[in-house]
């Protein structure tokens, strides 16, 4: 299915919960979030009921985000439900690897197709900082053992953040030289004002690939080309087993290529991020569903306002309460 512009919408992002097992300072507060009430959440029927009515209106590819979706009950049994639906090509799943290790064979044997794992710092001291509980090991854990069990196209996904993980850059760039794994390096988005991170922590995405190509030598790095829906401007090292991605949602944004609409855990269809029109769907038939998720293609805007230190998103809500 097409919106008014033109752009052919076949991505649905599903957030599953709002909880998380860390507190990433640019994502959620240090408490948590506010919890809701189970019967304000969508339930896994109905999680199931929107995808397949998604899929019938062109929908193709899923992601699951949270919050962390590998806390959500039953995960395993989601992802090979969702893998059963007709049209539905690819799921794909954002996490944060804590738990991983536990479930990434399964989710492998249940068909899930992807893993993007988030990691901003390759150093213990500066991971406990930026996720508030984390420990560094168990999120490299369960990247091995994604890669043990045969996850093909793995990716981690890296926030920039200047003042905190710039001068990591380089050493995130060399994991793409020896393991078949893409690094995607995304501008910080200015969701909500916790105060954790200036002005000078927004760093644009063409600084980082200015200090790879220094570091390799401009002969040494390739420009790829992009996957069809990708948002990534894709370099690689030359003989590199994985691919540099570049996603830049702040200072040169994507507006025009955007594929997808997004679905949160409390049942709210967001057809932009950095929107605050929600459209409710919990609740509702099959039939009724559809109605809303052709609204919200529809509703999709050209695109998103400016978005700076001091212009912030519009989204009204944290990341964790959008979906990752």
């Amino acid at each position: 299915m097409r919106d008014k512009y033109n752009r052919e919408i076949k991505y649905l992002r599903v957030s599953l919960t709002e909880l998380c097992n860390l507190r990433c300072r640019y994502c959620m507060p240090y408490d948590g979030v506010c919890k809701k009430k189970h019967e304000e959440m969508m339930t896994e029927e109905e999680t199931i009921s929107a995808i397949r009515v998604a899929a019938k209106l062109g929908i193709t590819k899923i992601r699951l985000t949270g919050g962390e979706p590998l806390l959500k009950k039953n995960i395993v049994n989601i992802v090979s439900n969702i893998k059963k639906i007709d049209g539905i090509e690819e799921v794909c799943m954002t996490t944060n690897a804590v738990l991983l290790d536990k479930y990434a064979n399964d989710l492998k044997n249940a068909g899930l197709d992807r893993i993007n794992i988030s990691l901003d710092t390759l150093k213990e001291d500066k991971f406990k900082y930026i996720t508030r509980l984390g420990n560094l090991q168990d999120t490299l854990n369960g990247l091995d053992k994604a890669l043990e069990v045969g996850f093909k196209k793995i990716k981690i996904n890296t926030v920039l953040i200047g003042g905190f993980n710039d001068d990591e850059i380089v050493d995130f760039a060399k994991i793409t030289i020896d393991k078949p794994i893409d690094v995607r390096f995304i501008e910080l988005m200015p969701m909500y004002d916790s105060g954790d991170f200036g002005e000078k922590a927004f760093m644009p995405y063409d600084k980082a690939l200015e200090r790879i190509i220094t570091y390799f030598g401009n002969d040494n790095i390739e420009k790829s080309e992009n996957a069809k829906g990708s948002v990534a401007k894709l370099y690689k090292i030359k003989d590199a087993k994985g691919h540099l991605g570049f996603i830049s949602p702040v200072n040169n944004h994507f507006c025009a290529e955007c594929n997808r609409i997004r679905l949160t855990a409390d049942g709210k269809l967001k057809p932009c991020l950095h929107s605050s029109q929600e459209i409710v769907i919990k609740g509702l038939s099959e039939d009724e569903m559809e109605k809303k998720i052709v609204e919200a293609i529809y509703a999709k805007p050209e695109k998103h306002d400016e978005l700076s230190y001091v212009s912030r998103s519009k989204s009204n809500r944290n990341m964790n309460e959008i979906g990752g």
